[in-house]
């Protein structure tokens, strides 16, 4: 799957974030987030059927991670009386760990070389930015602090043309933008009914 369309349907977080809040948080929702929730899903629907390098079951497991995420994004507002960020993060790598080695022990690829401090780089800024954004989590409203990862998308489409060589349809940029619209205008009317 292209790099910018698997980041751009990873980021429907936000509305999994939001439809979670109502039960989780007890937060409201204006009619008019529905809406936007569709322009999304929209959006889904003209990127998977225009974009080939799309394969059904990989565009399905970034929707699971979608959902996931927005889950996660609450709980982390639920419990930020109670336990620290460093805490939480550690959980993610307690449980994904032992999964991800089950995994992983058919697929297996020794590193080599530069490719054990590529790893330990990544491991250590994952921890980092893991850290930092739970505690931006839990000092403001989840809205706020997810919308700056919109800016991902744009370094996903550049690293995939320039990086990868991936090249895109009009019909897949068409869907990418209007998962973004959908997702950035409910972050913006929540922000104002908040």
């Amino acid at each position: 799957m292209p790099l910018a369309s698997a980041v751009t349907i990873q980021y429907l977080s936000p509305l999994f974030t939001s439809i979670f809040a109502i039960f989780i948080l007890k937060e409201r929702m204006a009619s008019i987030q529905w809406l936007f929730f569709g322009l999304s899903i929209t959006g889904v629907v003209v990127l998977k059927r225009f974009d080939p390098g799309i394969n059904l079951l990989y565009m399905m497991l970034g929707l699971g991670s979608a959902f996931f995420a927005g889950l996660a994004y609450n709980a982390i507002r639920k419990v930020r009386g109670t336990d620290h960020p460093v805490v939480m993060v550690f959980y993610f790598p307690l449980i994904a760990t032992p999964i991800m080695a089950v995994l992983s022990i058919f697929n297996w690829v020794t590193p080599t070389g530069w490719d054990w401090l590529i790893l330990l780089g990544m491991g250590v800024f994952t921890q980092i930015g893991q850290v930092n954004m739970t505690k931006a989590l839990q000092a403001d409203a989840a809205n706020k602090v997810t919308s700056l990862k919109y800016l991902g998308a744009i370094y996903a489409l550049l690293y995939g043309f320039f990086i990868f060589g991936e090249t895109y349809t009009r019909q897949s940029i068409f869907g990418i933008i209007l998962i973004l619209s959908g997702v950035l205008a409910n972050v913006l009317i929540k922000k104002k009914t908040v």
